[in-house]
């Protein structure tokens, strides 16, 4: 690691980043703010620009060595080499369409990958005051409201069939085809990377995303979820990796403990 501090504190500074970034986004959404079309057609709004500058000024003072790959800065063809070494995954407002529709289920996404993994992650979710964050394995907390924090580990599903958490504005047909091949008990909608966050506390044991997704979008949940005990794997059964050259992901499916 190029920064010097240990895990545990790094995740404590990242968090601190993390909330700060969120006071930014709900500053923007108590507005009747303007929601533009980027190149993809995908929506951004001023609360994601606000917050992805925030956090990635942060992040470069808290460990100036590390790249930081961040959306709307790649969306504008900002994209650092990150080769083999250590670097910032952020997403600054995961779930536009849910700060666009006022419904909550948005999140400010930061996530560390060190050897194509995910080794830390924050995950705040300011509309609806949740935070998960993780420093590494068994080193997972919760937090609702601004409480202390609490250990958080994902479960086994019981043998009546997996509670599934899955998309609120991307579920597809491939994601209807893999349910029918599980036995399910109940089906919820959630909206961004609160998914993975569901899973890790033990309160969901299947998130199923076979849709287009970015690194972003799900590195700071995935370190969370593996902190927890969970998994993320592709359609293969191999764990999603990180630093493609595209940072474009393949389906996979989030976990509980097997």
């Amino acid at each position: 690691m190029s920064s010097k501090l240990p895990h545990t504190a790094l995740a404590q500074a990242v968090r601190a980043i993390a909330l700060r970034a969120g006071d930014e986004i709900m500053r923007v959404y108590r507005t009747p703010f303007e929601v533009r079309s980027k190149e993809d057609r995908s929506p951004v709004t001023a609360a994601d620009e606000a917050a992805e500058q925030l956090i990635t000024e942060e992040l470069s003072r808290l460990s100036p060595r590390l790249p930081v790959v961040a959306e709307e800065s790649v969306a504008k063809g900002n994209i650092p080499h990150v080769g083999d070494s250590p670097f910032w995954l952020v997403d600054p407002l995961d779930g536009t369409k849910e700060f666009v529709s006022r419904n909550g289920e948005f999140t400010v996404n930061i996530g560390l990958i060190e050897n194509a993994k995910p080794t830390l992650g924050v995950v705040f979710a300011p509309a609806v005051g949740r935070m998960f964050w993780s420093a590494g394995p068994g080193q997972v907390f919760a937090e609702r409201d601004g409480s202390s924090a609490t250990p958080i580990a994902a479960r086994r599903a019981a043998a009546d069939g997996f509670v599934v958490v899955a998309s609120r504005s991307h579920r597809d047909s491939d994601t209807d085809e893999y349910l029918s091949t599980v036995k399910v008990k109940s089906i919820t909608s959630a909206g961004s990377s609160l998914k993975f966050c569901l899973v890790a506390a033990g309160e969901a044991d299947l998130y199923p995303r076979f849709g287009t997704t970015n690194e972003w979008d799900t590195a700071a949940g995935h370190a969370v979820l593996s902190a927890a005990g969970g998994r993320v794997v592709t359609r293969d059964g191999a764990d999603l990796a990180y630093a493609k050259p595209t940072f474009r992901n393949p389906g996979f499916v989030a976990k509980g403990k097997e």
